[in-house]
């Protein structure tokens, strides 16, 4: 249990039976005499991503949510499914495309993530900071472009994503992609 009091960014609780992170803190003291003071908590709720805005007495009680965080591999997709390894026990998961949401776009073979369980239940998938991929197919930098700086061009990868890239990467180069915003990183040499 934890009290609404020691709550911070990046804490993890139950309200309503649904596990949530807490994305904004803040401890309001009343100026009335008597009155309790409040937390102020900004949190989303990790099943279905809403966010929402709560106040709660700095007395009450919070349990924290039972969160299992497992080491996989990521296998292949079988057209209907993809498919993830555990590595300790090298079961198979199958998982459909809806459920990692736009995790998906970052998979490539033999990827090791972490998977977040929550009572038995996927929750959500926690992703390296960068992935490599290849590129496909650039677009030529438009003439005059230039002239304000960094150049940045349209390239298709392997995997189909659509990323901007500057303009010394060229077809067959090998980049770094960022899993938090889809955006370049850097080329790999």
């Amino acid at each position: 249990m934890v009290f609404a009091s020691d709550l911070r960014k990046g804490s993890r609780l139950v309200i309503d039976g649904d596990p949530y992170t807490v994305l904004a803190a803040q401890t309001q003291t009343p100026s009335a005499r008597g009155a309790a003071s409040l937390v102020k908590l900004k949190v989303r709720n990790l099943r279905t991503d809403q966010v929402l805005d709560k106040s709660y007495k700095t007395d009450e009680r919070f349990d924290e949510p039972d969160l299992e965080r497992k080491p996989f591999q990521y296998l292949y997709d079988d057209g209907e499914q993809l498919v993830f390894m555990d590595q300790t026990t090298f079961d198979q998961l199958y998982v459909t495309r809806d459920e990692l949401g736009e995790a998906a776009a970052y998979l490539i073979d033999n990827l090791e993530l972490k998977l977040v369980f929550y009572n038995g239940k996927l929750l959500d998938v926690e992703l390296p900071v960068t992935i490599e991929l290849q590129v496909d197919t650039v677009e030529p930098v438009t003439r005059g472009d230039t002239a304000r700086g960094t150049v940045l061009k349209p390239a298709t990868l392997t995997n189909g994503m659509r990323v901007m890239v500057p303009q010394y990467v060229k077809e067959g180069d090998r980049i770094r992609v960022s899993t938090k915003d889809g955006s370049f990183a850097e080329r790999v040499q």
